[in-house]
């Protein structure tokens, strides 16, 4: 504890520096503006800004402040298009839309907005302290996850999935189906065939998930607003000056706590990340909130869950990259590699050869939550502006983002062609009352899914025992079963007991 407490009180003289703390301040601020933008994301935002940072001669501890900053403040603003636009600004933030739109749509804008500010400030400031105090010993656990682990994993996660839609579990079913096939067009990664391209080239490396999710949200709520203008039943949303009450984190507290925890213990395991810690975290919710059946209607704990989740799994991927020199995310990757363009290897020896960095990078991380807070927070009035903008305006806006987010970061004209084709489908789905998240889902799932399994099984020589020889599989498997039969037990057993009150 004494080293943990002096480490922290040399990363704050790191981070407290003048020219680091201005840093801070404009990674999270520029990160939050990034994170509002459709399919940039923070993997993408610290890609852009990483040659800038390297070639202004930043010292190596100021460079990673700087794209930490725009990391976790990419996490904060990826729900602000999520909850006002219903488009998820990445992966993690998909979640987000199925209660927090429903609240905009009430005219709660600014409560959704202000409520998911504090849940993430919580969970990202949770996820630090835990990085503080326990970071390399939960990083030598993590790494005994073998593949097949990792199968169990995702398994686990298909079974929060499934409380996604509860009051009709098939339509789930065939939506997560929807993006399982989806996650499989491309070029077989160990036979070379290729998997459902139809002689198109352009998809031989598979569809990219940013032309998944602009397709499947943006374009396919920008057809939904566009029927709704042709028909006149476009309405202007009602807007609200309310802000998060204290009865609001009464209500969310556990929520927040659980999935602070979900999100940060899977935030550790390298490759997951925060679309799979929202995930789990909302499905969790759903399965042992009292009157879970409001969410997915605007229902707070809805919001607050995947929000604390996502913020947390950043901190967590956090953990592996210090500790060990592995990557948790796609994102802290760019951040290894900027380390290591600075001469910098990470790794059990970096807290104590490069204190500067670890513990000052630690230290930024926990005023970087403070001042996204502090500065969200009064931002949250012009966020909700935006909802104004008359919809003649707005539906091309969504386009404008839509196919800018896509080519600037894809690059391919193949793929604007995609996310129309993709759009139809998604406004198709949305006609016939299916929930777009599992769609998502099921893509991301499905591709970690396949590739651990395939693992296993190479190095099994075929032997599907592997899949359940290790206790954190059995573990982890005893887990799904539970989520989806406690439940049904619980649905049943309700049923019997009315059955017996009426014939009594």
């Amino acid at each position: 504890m004494d080293s943990v407490i002096s480490g922290l009180a040399s990363g704050f003289a790191v981070a407290l520096d003048p020219f680091n703390l201005m840093l801070v301040l404009l990674g999270a601020f520029a990160g939050t503006l990034i994170g509002a933008l459709p399919g940039i994301g923070p993997i993408n935002g610290v890609a852009i800004l990483l040659p800038i940072s390297y070639s202004l001669g930043f010292p190596p501890e100021s460079a990673i402040i700087l794209l930490a900053g725009i990391y976790y403040g990419a996490e904060y603003g990826g729900r602000i298009s999520s909850i006002l636009l219903n488009v998820p600004g990445d992966a993690g933030a998909v979640l987000t839309t199925l209660d927090g739109h429903p609240m905009a749509l009430k005219g709660e804008a600014g409560r959704a907005l202000s409520l998911s500010a504090v849940a993430s400030f919580v969970g990202g400031t949770f996820a630090v302290v835990l990085l503080s105090l326990f970071g390399p010993a939960l990083a030598s656990y993590a790494v005994t996850f073998s593949p097949s682990d990792y199968v169990a994993l995702m398994v686990f996660a298909f079974a929060a999935l499934t409380s996604l839609v509860g009051s009709n579990p098939v339509k789930t079913f065939a939506a997560a189906l929807i993006g399982l096939m989806l996650s499989s067009i491309g070029i077989d990664a160990n036979t070379g065939v290729p998997r459902f391209t139809f002689g198109v080239p352009d998809i031989l490396a598979g569809i990219d998930f940013l032309v998944i999710v602009i397709g499947l949200f943006g374009m396919a709520e920008l057809f939904h607003l566009v029927e709704r203008q042709a028909s006149g039943s476009l309405k202007a949303l009602a807007l609200d000056k309310s802000y998060v009450s204290w009865a609001d984190l009464a209500y969310t507290k556990w929520t927040i706590l659980r999935s602070s925890i979900i999100g940060f213990f899977i935030g550790i395991l390298p490759g997951t990340g925060a679309s799979v810690a929202s995930a789990v975290a909302y499905g969790t919710e759903k399965r042992i909130a009292r009157n879970s059946e409001r969410l997915g209607t605007g229902d707070p704990r809805g919001l607050a869950a995947p929000e604390a989740a996502n913020n947390a799994a950043a901190g967590g991927a956090m953990v592996p990259m210090l500790t060990l020199g592995i990557p948790g995310s796609g994102t802290t990757a760019i951040l290894l590699g900027a380390l290591m363009l600075f001469n910098v290897t990470p790794g059990p020896m970096m807290f104590s050869q490069r204190p500067e960095i670890t513990w000052g990078l630690i230290a930024s991380m926990y005023i970087g939550n403070v001042a996204l807070l502090i500065i969200n927070l009064p931002l949250v009035g012009l966020f909700v502006r935006i909802l104004t903008i008359p919809q003649r305006y707005l539906t091309p806006l969504i386009a404008v983002l839509a196919f800018i987010g896509i080519y600037s970061v894809v690059g391919n004209p193949f793929d604007l062609y995609m996310i129309i084709g993709l759009g139809i489908l998604g406004w198709v789905l949305r006609k016939l009352h299916f929930s777009l998240a599992p769609v998502i889902l099921g893509f991301v799932l499905g591709s970690l899914f396949e590739d651990n399994l395939r693992r296993a099984l190479s190095i099994s020589g075929g032997d599907y025992g592997i899949l359940v020889h290790s206790s954190n599989s059995v573990v982890l498997y005893m887990l799904a079963a539970l989520v989806v039969s406690v439940p049904l037990l619980l649905h049943w057993r309700s049923r019997r007991n009315m059955v017996q009150e009426d014939d009594e």
